[in-house]
């Protein structure tokens, strides 16, 4: 792999990773459009993963670090005692981020081989960016939304994560559009839709560094792999905190205007 692409897949990465047009759906598509194999390998996957995953905690960092620290804290004697761990809200919401996680734990581990056969369709992908672009457009008629995330909110979030697991259904998306219609305000809705996906991710590098173990590490030059990394972190940090700001400023369906015509163009071509 070269260095330019290593830095292109990695930028593809980081943007489509958290801006809501589907990171697996674009990698589908160009493979197909290019007829090229452009998977770059596990051992680069796990690299732009882990850009994305430190994206997200660069990001995030005071709000994890509270989280991790009051989550010690309630599990210590006294924490115990006090029953912390049930009032204190940044450790209710570790619990209800690790109950987001089954839903999609339970289909990446009990379907994981008809979920890889829906990667070699690049008309299904195309159609489900489709309807990537009708739940963002729904998001446009959302009124006032004031609710935190609470257990039952959070594990119908997770549901839609896990449906986002279908190549074309962006993750962020359909996460963030999810809550916004069961009444989660923005900002909540933003922090629990990218601090949720940290599991996952970490997840994700787990599963592939075990098939790395089985495989063997492939001959990529290091340079490549570090481009790769920081082309992943630079853009999703950035990818990250533009989609925030739209989010706030309720223009989030604006990409729904870039998902139709990706989605309609991609229909007509691939059914050729």
């Amino acid at each position: 792999m070269s260095i330019l692409e290593a830095l292109l897949l990695g930028i593809l990465q980081g943007i489509t990773e958290f801006l809501p047009v589907s990171s697996s759906g674009h990698l589908v598509l160009a493979q197909s459009l290019l007829a090229s194999e452009l998977a770059p390998g596990i051992t680069f996957e796990i690299v732009v993963h882990f850009g994305s995953f430190s994206s997200i905690a660069l990001y995030y960092r005071k709000k994890i670090m509270a989280i991790l620290i009051d989550l010690i804290k309630s599990f210590s004697p006294e924490g115990i005692r006090s029953k912390r761990y049930t009032t204190d809200p940044h450790t209710r919401l570790s619990w209800i981020i690790l109950l987001s996680v089954i839903p999609a734990g339970v289909v990446g581990f009990t379907m994981k081989e008809q979920i890889e056969s829906l990667f070699m369709n690049p008309v299904l992908v195309s159609g489900m960016l489709l309807v990537t672009g009708a739940l963002l457009f729904s998001t446009r008629f959302v009124g006032k939304t004031e609710k935190d995330v609470n257990v039952r909110r959070g594990f119908i979030i997770g549901i839609a994560q896990a449906c986002a697991i279908i190549p074309g259904i962006s993750r962020s998306g359909s996460t963030i559009t999810t809550g916004l219609l069961c009444g989660v305000s923005r900002e909540h809705v933003a922090n629990f839709s990218f601090l949720m996906v940290l599991p996952v991710l970490a997840g994700a590098m787990l599963v592939e560094m075990l098939e790395l173990r089985e495989t063997g590490m492939e001959n990529l030059a290091l340079a490549s792999l570090v481009v790769g990394y920081f082309a992943s972190f630079i853009s999703g940090f950035y990818a990250l905190k533009y989609l925030i700001i739209l989010l706030k400023r309720d223009k989030i369906y604006y990409f729904a205007y870039y998902c139709w015509p990706v989605g309609v163009a991609g229909l007509i071509y691939f059914s050729m």
